[in-house]
């Protein structure tokens, strides 16, 4: 089920009213929300509403086994937690991408071994859901959080805006929620209307607008088109899976604050950063925060001497590549990140702090270095897009040749689209307070007018049809 369409307004508009009559009512809320999430996770295929089901009930025991447990045998049954939640994702995710790799390597030897392809579907949002799985039992294993009751454990694993796409919310960040009161006097409900419309204007006016008009064109065949389209293609594309994440997350923020629940914020102006840890800092930064804490930190993070903290920056992207599909574009992604992360560790372990505060604390500098980390964070969305390696390398050769070709797909529509969607994030946060601030002032005619209003323009600005998010494909 889609956010930003019809089918989802008329599920939704009848779980608002009957979640806040049933919050009081703890258990009854509780099978309700559950069972709202699983129609809204089974509106796609129901089959898979059994796969969460089954995560659920197999975490929770494990969760209790684990809480149970002493000395090693807490850190034997989460091991085996961790890998059945591996195997499961790993069966799903990339049962098939092995396989091929295997069937290809052979195939290169000139043995030709006949792999069967499995061809499994993929269930949307299992990424997302396995983290916070993981999230939860390592957590228990931890002592940071107790086991919650098997209702609400399935409440926090199910709960349905942030099932398909996050952000990745910690049981510690939920759970408490879930255990608490809720007073729908205090809804931030204008905070919440705001980033929902401003979440649909950046998924269904820039994001589709782009990707229909110049970035799948261009990935779809780049031999076809010229250097300057598959140049703006690039931008374009650095500027639609910004405005699809964010806008889904906004969305999703926007909506569980109607619920009466808060979810930590995962964007933060990323094209602003000025290196890329700092874009790590702002881009899906509860995925980022998640492979710190429980990937790069575990390998041994940056205690175990220079050349071991390389290795644990480079396995922490290379697998977080890997976790966004199945597919050697993102093994090299990722790739390009733990390189950089690695390679700007060095430039300050070389040089002295001094040095890159002076970086940062020069404007003419930290746009220089602002610059800099946006081309080569363009670079890597280039294998990020691309469907195959030979996609990736067509589209690096056509920024090489083709130029002064006829460029059609270039339009002022487009430019402002791709302007729009990254010169955002150089808007001050300050004016978006007073935005908000100004809109819930006021009334609830005017506010309402002022929703309709913003909904029109953004059926009549997007194209017709609304695409998956990109993220319901991780």
């Amino acid at each position: 089920m889609l956010f930003p369409t019809v089918t989802f307004a008329v599920f939704f508009a009848i779980v608002l009213p009957l979640n806040w009559l049933l919050l009081p009512r703890g258990r009854v809320w509780s099978v309700f929300i559950i069972v709202a999430s699983y129609i809204f996770y089974g509106w796609w295929d129901p089959r898979f509403v059994l796969l969460l089901a089954g995560m659920t009930l197999w975490n929770q025991l494990m969760a209790v086994l684990i809480d149970r447990a002493e000395g090693r045998a807490r850190s034997l049954r989460l091991a085996i937690a961790v890998a059945g939640d591996l195997a499961t994702l790993g069966y799903f995710k990339y049962a098939d991408f092995f396989l091929v790799s295997v069937h290809n390597g052979f195939a290169r030897l000139g043995l030709d071994v006949g792999v069967p392809v499995l061809q499994v579907t993929l269930p949307i949002g299992v990424s997302f859901f396995t983290f916070q799985a993981l999230s939860y039992v390592i957590d228990v294993k931890r002592g940071t959080v107790r086991p919650a009751p098997l209702i609400d454990f399935a409440v926090y694993l199910s709960f349905f805006p942030h099932l398909i796409a996050g952000p990745i919310v910690r049981a510690r960040e939920l759970l408490p929620q879930i255990f608490g009161r809720h007073d729908p006097r205090r809804v931030d409900v204008s905070g919440a209307f705001f980033l929902i419309v401003s979440g649909l204007f950046k998924k269904v006016v820039l994001s589709d607008l782009l990707s229909t008009r110049i970035v799948d064109p261009v990935f779809a065949a780049p031999s076809l088109h010229s250097g300057l389209e598959t140049l703006v293609a690039v931008y374009a594309y650095a500027a639609q899976i910004y405005c699809d994440f964010s806008g889904y997350t906004d969305i999703a923020i926007g909506l569980a604050l109607l619920l009466g629940f808060r979810f930590p914020q995962n964007f933060d102006a990323p094209y602003t950063a000025v290196g890329f840890r700092d874009f790590w800092r702002r881009w899906h930064m509860t995925l980022s925060r998640f492979l710190r804490d429980y990937l790069y930190i575990p390998l041994g993070g940056n205690r175990k001497g220079r050349l071991r903290t390389y290795a644990n920056l480079m396995a922490t992207m290379l697998l977080g590549g890997l976790w966004h599909g199945a597919a050697w574009t993102f093994v090299i992604w990722g790739g390009l990140q733990g390189g950089a992360l690695s390679g700007e560790h060095l430039w300050m372990e070389e040089r002295d702090r001094r040095g890159w505060r002076e970086l940062t604390r020069s404007r003419a500098r930290r746009w220089i270095a602002r610059f800099l980390t946006f081309q080569l964070i363009c670079l890597g969305w280039i294998f990020f897009r691309a469907g195959s390696m030979s996609t990736a390398t067509a589209v690096l050769g056509r920024l090489v040749h083709g130029w002064g070709e006829p460029s059609p797909l270039v339009t002022r529509g487009v430019l402002l689209a791709t302007i729009a969607g990254i010169g955002v994030q150089y808007v001050p946060a300050e004016w978006f307070s007073r935005v908000k601030a100004a809109f819930a002032q006021l009334g609830p005619v005017q506010m309402g007018f002022a929703l309709g209003l913003s909904l029109l323009v953004i059926s009549v600005l997007g194209p017709s049809g609304v695409a998956p998010f990109i993220y319901y494909a991780f």
